[in-house]
C-alpha cells in the first residue's frame, strides 16, 4: 500500500492503482468519458484531469498511477479546464440522442452547468449507413473517445473498427470502410456498450426519446444459448411489458459484460407468435392438443416406459443440451440411467 494525499486528506491506495479508482474508493468522482475498466489507460479526452504536487502540467487521473508521498487536487483550476472541454465536445455535439441510449457527455454537461457556446458551422461530419441490420452508428453523436476501436482490439483481439479522416472530418468505420458485415466483426455489440454517448447504437431503436434505456426495467437471468452461462439484463418496456434489448454489466461472472450476437441480439424469439407457451399432446385424431403439464409428463412416461419394456432400454436415447442448467443435465443423465435403465445419453455440444 501507499500513502498520498487526495484533496487533503490522508488516504491509502494499492501500489501502483490507477488514481481515479483510488478516489473513487475514498469518494472521491472525478469524470472521465474516454476511459473503460475493460481498457488500458488511455487518457485522452482529458476530462479527468487533475493538479499534482510537482507536475508542469494537469496529469489525467485514468492513465496516472498512484505513488508514495503524491499530493493531488481534484477541485482546483482543473475544474475551469474541465468545463471549457465539456463547451468544445457540444459545440460539435449536434445529434445527442441517435438510440434512447444514456448520454455520459449530457449527464457531464448537466452536472457541471455548462452548455455549448456555440455550434461550429461545419461541425457535422459525413453521415455513416452500414447494411448491418442490428448496429447504427451516428458520426454526429460521437465525440472520438476511442474506446469502441480499442474495444475491438483489446478485448475482441480483432479489427473491427478504426478511425478516418481528421479534424472535424473524423470518424469511426469499419476497417477499410468496408461494411460491419465483411470485416471481422461478430456483430457482439461490445463496441455499443462501451459507447458512451449511444453513438453506436441499436438500430431498431433509432428515434427512441432521450434516456429510453434508462426507463426500462432490467431483470438478471442466464443466457440460455450456450453452456458458458452469460449473465444478461433483460431490459423490458414497462408500457408493453416486452423485452426490447439486453444488456449485461462488467461486474457479472462469467462473461464480465461481454456478450456474443445471440446474447445481445437474438431475443425476439421470446414473444414470437409461434412459441410454445403450453404443452401440447397427441390426441386420438392425430392432432396436437393443450393440455396441463401433469397430464403431458403422465403421458410422456407412459410412452417412454412402453418403449422401454416392449423393446429394451437400449431402443431409448436421451440427448442433453449445454442450453440448460449444470443441475438440469445431471437429473437428465439420472433420469436415463435409474428410470430408464439406459447409458445411451450425449450431449449436442460434444458432436
Amino acid at each position: 500500500m501507499v500513502e498520498l494525499t487526495l484533496d487533503g486528506r490522508t488516504i491509502l491506495a494499492g501500489e501502483g492503482e490507477l488514481l481515479v479508482h483510488a478516489a473513487a474508493r475514498n469518494g472521491v468522482f472525478i469524470p472521465t468519458l474516454c476511459h473503460d475498466d475493460q481498457l488500458e489507460p488511455y487518457g485522452g479526452c482529458r476530462m479527468c484531469v487533475v493538479d499534482v504536487e510537482g507536475s508542469p502540467r494537469p496529469l489525467p487521473a485514468c492513465a496516472t498511477r498512484v505513488r508514495e508521498g503524491m499530493v493531488v487536487s481534484t477541485n482546483g483550476s482543473t475544474g475551469e479546464l474541465r468545463r471549457t472541454l465539456t463547451e468544445m465536445l457540444l459545440s460539435e455535439h449536434l445529434s445527442p440522442n441517435p438510440g434512447g441510449r444514456p448520454n455520459e457527455l449530457v449527464d457531464l454537461a448537466e452536472e457541471l452547468g455548462v452548455e455549448a457556446p456555440v455550434i461550429l458551422p461545419d461541425a457535422g461530419r459525413e453521415p455513416y449507413e452500414d447494411r448491418n441490420k442490428l448496429m447504427g452508428y451516428e458520426p454526429d453523436a460521437c465525440i472520438l473517445c476511442n474506446r469502441c476501436v480499442r474495444y475491438t482490439q483489446e478485448v475482441m483481439q480483432c479489427s473491427a473498427l478504426t478511425f478516418e479522416g481528421r479534424g472535424p472530418e473524423a470518424r469511426v468505420v469499419p476497417t477499410h470502410g468496408y461494411s460491419w458485415l465483411d470485416t471481422e466483426c461478430e456483430l457482439c455489440g461490445g463496441c455499443l456498450s462501451v459507447c458512451p454517448t449511444g453513438a453506436i447504437h441499436e438500430k431498431f431503436h433509432a428515434g427512441a426519446p432521450p434516456d429510453y434505456e434508462r426507463a426500462l426495467k432490467k431483470v438478471k437471468t442466464t443466457c440460455t444459448f450456450c453452456g458458458v452461462g452469460c449473465q444478461v439484463d433483460l431490459n423490458v418496456d414497462p408500457a408493453t411489458d416486452r423485452i426490447v434489448k439486453v444488456t449485461s454489466d462488467p461486474s457479472y461472472v462469467s462473461n464480465d459484460g461481454n456478450l456474443c450476437v445471440k446474447g445481445r441480439f437474438a431475443f425476439n424469439f421470446v414473444h414470437h407468435p409461434d412459441r410454445l407457451t403450453e404443452p401440447l399432446v397427441r390426441g386420438e385424431d392425430g392432432e396436437l392438443h393443450p393440455t396441463s403439464w401433469e397430464e403431458a409428463l403422465r403421458v410422456a412416461g407412459q410412452g417412454l416406459a412402453h418403449v422401454r419394456d416392449t423393446y429394451g432400454p437400449q431402443a431409448v436415447g436421451v440427448l442433453a443440451s449445454a442450453r440448460l442448467t449444470m443441475e438440469e443435465n445431471f437429473l437428465l443423465q439420472k433420469l436415463a440411467r435409474t428410470g430408464l435403465r439406459t447409458n445411451s445419453i450425449h450431449s449436442c455440444e460434444s458432436t
